[in-house]
């Protein structure tokens, strides 16, 4: 049976903070080719597990803008990868309701249609777990310390983040 590295989530929040209102120069901003939410996404998650998966397609990678996978910057493929069922490299998550949620955690949003298309980090939850004293951070929209009750969505989904298998 294969180990869990446990995920450093003040790591991945730390990251979402200083890089919230910037842009790293070691990634390629996104932005004004379908947005960078997923790719910052990424990056934050990255920083809390340091592990990537570089499976052709169905990994979980960033070399450079040209060479990555559709998980590091698609809001679909980033869900498909950390919720696959077969152990591989790189973090995991569960899907789960809001009670749930941690610092470092990702939630996603449909805002118009069937298609979920927004990916920011949880940086901060208070008591009680309600969407007020839910705040995030987020490229494409920019933001840090945002309240999840200031987005209007149609749905909304958590991911939990569980840990990362070693590589």
């Amino acid at each position: 049976m294969r180990s869990i590295i446990p995920y450093d989530r003040e790591a991945a929040v730390a990251y979402a903070h200083k890089w919230a209102f910037g842009r790293n120069p070691l990634y390629y901003d996104y932005e004004e080719i379908g947005g960078d939410c997923t790719n910052f996404a990424s990056q934050c998650l990255y920083a809390g597990t340091g592990i990537m998966n570089f499976t052709p397609t169905y990994g979980w990678y960033y070399i450079d803008a040209n060479q990555k996978s559709p998980a590091w910057t698609g809001v679909i493929y980033f869900r498909n990868f950390l919720r696959r069922a077969d152990p591989s490299p790189g973090p995991f998550a569960i899907e789960t309701d809001l009670s749930q949620l941690l610092p470092g955690d990702f939630i996603q949003f449909n805002f118009k249609g069937e298609v979920f298309s927004h990916t920011p980090i949880v940086v901060q939850i208070g008591s009680p777990a309600m969407p007020e004293n839910v705040l995030l951070a987020a490229h494409s929209y920019d933001a840090d310390y945002r309240p999840l009750n200031t987005y209007v969505y149609q749905n909304i989904r958590f991911l939990h983040i569980l840990g990362s298998h070693p590589a």
